[in-house]
């Protein structure tokens, strides 16, 4: 039972703890939003990097990452993120598309061939062209572009081997209109739906195939229902870390230092971990019981030319735009 000397000091201490407590608790606490998988490396170096910014910024800064589109659909996401409902979202730039028109154009189809170009495309001229029309949009993209992967065809009818075993196929596409216009080009059926409603648009027939990295595919246990898995390598997607411009530029430069250091140097090692797990994906996806074949892609990117594909989309992204992305592929699109 407790007298009137313990509740005195239990009273007069009350302040000092709820003091205490305030003193511990963070100055700014965000959210970070993303679409992969928590045993995604987008995911893992995510958490890597919140718990170093919370540790160098004496616990100030805290960042609490929801994987999954436990916030939403991209589209949503993004949304919140204008608003400042979400401060940080990892976006591909083909979905962010449909805000900022340019942000997709690292997603031409065929235009990268290996890793080496990307980086250097997406670390150079061709990356800081796309972040600076990102920021017209008051949206902040940091430096490092996180790895996706080079993106694949699964079905769950037969094999993709040449151009012509596109056409009339009902293929699930992110919500992008490149995708859209690339997979009209072949002469499929592109069906625009977002990535938490892809396994059971696949699952219902809604559509037939869909097109991911392997790692991906495995993680989102694709291969439930989809059997062929073929080699295309159409095009390379990258994520953006973004941020809310206002919640950015609303913590102090110290801060702002050192969440960009840490977030970049987490985007560097998730791309190691992106390739070595694509790499690796392939036997685990055969197991699984998916089948693979590979492909000759000149006759697609033959395709995508007849069809007036690149003509079409230099004329969309202009001139100057186009011109930054044929000196980074090494190679003309037309």
């Amino acid at each position: 039972m407790m007298n009137r000397r313990t509740l005195l000091a239990s009273t007069l201490a009350a302040p000092a703890l709820l003091r205490a407590t305030r003193a511990n608790a963070a100055e700014w606490t965000y959210k970070w939003a993303q679409n992969q998988p928590a045993s995604h490396p987008m995911y893992l170096r995510a958490q890597e990097a919140v718990e170093k910014i919370k540790a160098e910024t004496g616990g100030k800064m805290e960042i609490q990452v929801f994987p999954s589109n436990q916030l939403g659909s991209d589209t949503d996401t993004l949304s919140q993120l204008r608003s400042g409902a979400v401060e940080f979202f990892n976006l591909s730039g083909l979905i962010l598309s449909t805000l900022v028109p340019a942000a997709s154009i690292n997603g031409i189809g065929f235009a990268f061939g290996d890793y080496p170009s990307v980086w250097k495309a997406m670390d150079g001229e061709l990356g800081a062209f796309i972040r600076g029309q990102i920021l017209k949009a008051n949206i902040v993209a940091f430096d490092k572009i996180w790895d996706n992967g080079f993106r694949h065809m699964t079905t769950s009818t037969k094999p993709i081997v040449t151009p012509a075993d596109l056409v009339g196929m009902k293929v699930r596409v992110p919500v992008s209109p490149l995708w859209t216009s690339m997979f009209e080009a072949f002469g499929s059926s592109p069906i625009s739906i977002n990535a938490n409603e892809m396994y059971s648009a696949l699952q219902t027939k809604i559509a037939d195939a869909q097109e991911n990295p392997l790692a991906t595919i495995y993680l989102n246990k694709l291969h439930e229902v989809q059997k062929y898995c073929s080699l295309t390598g159409h095009m390379w997607d990258g994520f953006w870390l973004l941020a809310n411009r206002r919640a950015l530029e609303a913590l102090p430069k110290d801060v702002q230092a050192i969440v960009t250091k840490h977030v970049n140097a987490a985007a560097v090692a998730e791309r190691a971990d992106v390739e070595a797990l694509n790499t690796s994906m392939k036997g685990n996806l055969e197991k699984a019981g998916m089948v693979f074949n590979a492909v000759d892609t000149a006759p697609f990117r033959a395709r995508l030319s007849s069809a007036g594909f690149y003509k079409s989309w230099h004329a969309k992204y202009g001139d100057e735009a186009w011109a930054v992305l044929e000196k980074a592929a090494g190679s003309k699109l037309a």
